[in-house]
C-alpha cells in the first residue's frame, strides 16, 4: 500500500523534470538578419602591400535568434603587423566586440528591450590563435543589466580558437549514414578551425547557460566547404547536464555569374546528436542507391538540424595586382528543425567567435 501511495508522487516528480527540459522548436528563420563587412585591410595597403597601420576589417552585425533575441553592433578585426627587418610587433592582432543584446517579449513581439552588451578585446597571435578570455583590461564578456525580474550578471568567454592558417597534410575522411549506407567523403588540402575548451558566456538570458565547446570545423580549400566530424557542446540547464554533438557540412555554392555579380552562398546541413536520433535502417535500405558526394550533402530532416543559407553579395576590387573581396553584404536565413533555443544560441555564439575565419576566402 505504501508503494501505491508513493507512485503518484514519483510520477509527479518525473513530470516536473520533463517540464523543465527546453522545448524543441521547428522554426523558419531561427537565425536571420544581416552582416555587412568592409575589408579595409585589403584595400588600405602600404607600398609593400601590407595593411596600413590602423586599418581594420569592420563587421556590422544585425542578427535575430529564435525570434526573441537580437545581436546588433559591430566587431572589428585588427591585423598583426610586424617590422620587416627584426619582426618586432608594430600592431597587435585583435578582435574588438561591441554588440548590443536585446530581447523580444515572446508574449508580445512588438516589445523589445536592450538588456546588455557583448564586449571585449580578443588577442590574435601570429599562428592564428584567438585567446578568447580577452585582455586583462578588456575581458571578452556578456554583461546584462537588471531589468524587470531578470537579475544583472556578467559572464566571461574563455578558451582558445585556432583559426585558419595551418593546413593538414594527407587526406581527411568524413563519414555519415545515408539511407542505411555508410557514405564517406575524402578531402585533401584541409584547414581545421579548432575549438580548444572554448567557454561560451551565459546570456543574454540565464536560460542560455555557460557552455564548453571542443572539436573542429574544417575548411576545404578546393571547394570552399566547411566539414565536421563533431563539434561538442557541454552545458548544464535546470540542474540537468546536456551533451550535444554537431556533425555535418556547410557547402559553398557560387552563382554561375559570380565574377560579375559577386553572389555565392553557404548551404547549411548541420545535425545535432545524429547517432542518437537517426532512425533504424531496414532491409530495403540496402537496395537504395546513393551517389557518395550528393548523399553526403543531402539534408535529413528526420534528425534535429540547422539548414538554410548564408548568402553573400561580394564587391570585388584590386589589391595590388590581385583580385580580392573588398566588401560583403551577407543575409542569414537559417532554419531550425527540432532544436532547442539553447542549441541555436550556442551555435550562433560560436559562429560569431569565428567571424574572421568563417568570412575569409
Amino acid at each position: 500500500m505504501k508503494m501505491l501511495r508513493l507512485l503518484p508522487i514519483v510520477l509527479l516528480s518525473l513530470s516536473a523534470i520533463r517540464a523543465e527540459e527546453p522545448e524543441k522548436i521547428t522554426q523558419t528563420g531561427a537565425i536571420s538578419g544581416t552582416v555587412n563587412i568592409a575589408f579595409n585591410t585589403r584595400t588600405r595597403l602600404t607600398a609593400e602591400g601590407k595593411p596600413e597601420k590602423g586599418a581594420k576589417d569592420v563587421y556590422e552585425v544585425a542578427l535575430n535568434v529564435g525570434k526573441t533575441t537580437e545581436f546588433k553592433g559591430k566587431v572589428e578585426r585588427q591585423p598583426l603587423l610586424t617590422s620587416s627587418v627584426l619582426g618586432r610587433i608594430e600592431q597587435p592582432g585583435q578582435l574588438f566586440y561591441s554588440l548590443d543584446l536585446a530581447v523580444i517579449n515572446p508574449v508580445n513581439m512588438t516589445q523589445r528591450k536592450t538588456v546588455g552588451k557583448w564586449v571585449g578585446t580578443v588577442p590574435i597571435d601570429n599562428q592564428g590563435m584567438y585567446e578568447l578570455t580577452g585582455v586583462e583590461a578588456s575581458k571578452n564578456r556578456i554583461s546584462v543589466d537588471a531589468i524587470g525580474k531578470a537579475p544583472a550578471f556578467t559572464d566571461n568567454f574563455g578558451g582558445r580558437l585556432y583559426g585558419k592558417g595551418k593546413k593538414t597534410e594527407g587526406i581527411m575522411s568524413y563519414v555519415r549514414k545515408v539511407q542505411g549506407k555508410e557514405v564517406k567523403l575524402e578531402v585533401k588540402n584541409v584547414d581545421p578551425m579548432r575549438f580548444e575548451n572554448v567557454a561560451l558566456a551565459m546570456g543574454p538570458a540565464q536560460s542560455y547557460p555557460k557552455t564548453t565547446v571542443t572539436g573542429n570545423l574544417d575548411f576545404d580549400y578546393e571547394t570552399g566547404n566547411w566539414l565536421t566530424n563533431g563539434i561538442r557542446f557541454h552545458y548544464t540547464l535546470n540542474g540537468q547536464e546536456y551533451d550535444d554533438t554537431v556533425t555535418g557540412s556547410i557547402k559553398w555554392v557560387e552563382d554561375p555569374n559570380r565574377a560579375a555579380n559577386g553572389k555565392g552562398q553557404y548551404e547549411f546541413n548541420l545535425r545535432w546528436n545524429e547517432d542518437k536520433n537517426k532512425t533504424a535502417s531496414t532491409e530495403a535500405d540496402a537496395f537504395k542507391s546513393a551517389n557518395d558526394e550528393e548523399a553526403f550533402f543531402a539534408v535529413d530532416n528526420s534528425v534535429p538540424s540547422l539548414t538554410g543559407t548564408i548568402a553573400y553579395v561580394d564587391t570585388m576590387a584590386k589589391a595590388g595586382a590581385e583580385d580580392t573581396v573588398s566588401a560583403s553584404k551577407i543575409t542569414y536565413q537559417l532554419d531550425a528543425n527540432q532544436l532547442t533555443k539553447p542549441q541555436i544560441m550556442n551555435f550562433i555564439k560560436l559562429w560569431l567567435i569565428g567571424i574572421g575565419p568563417t568570412n575569409d576566402e
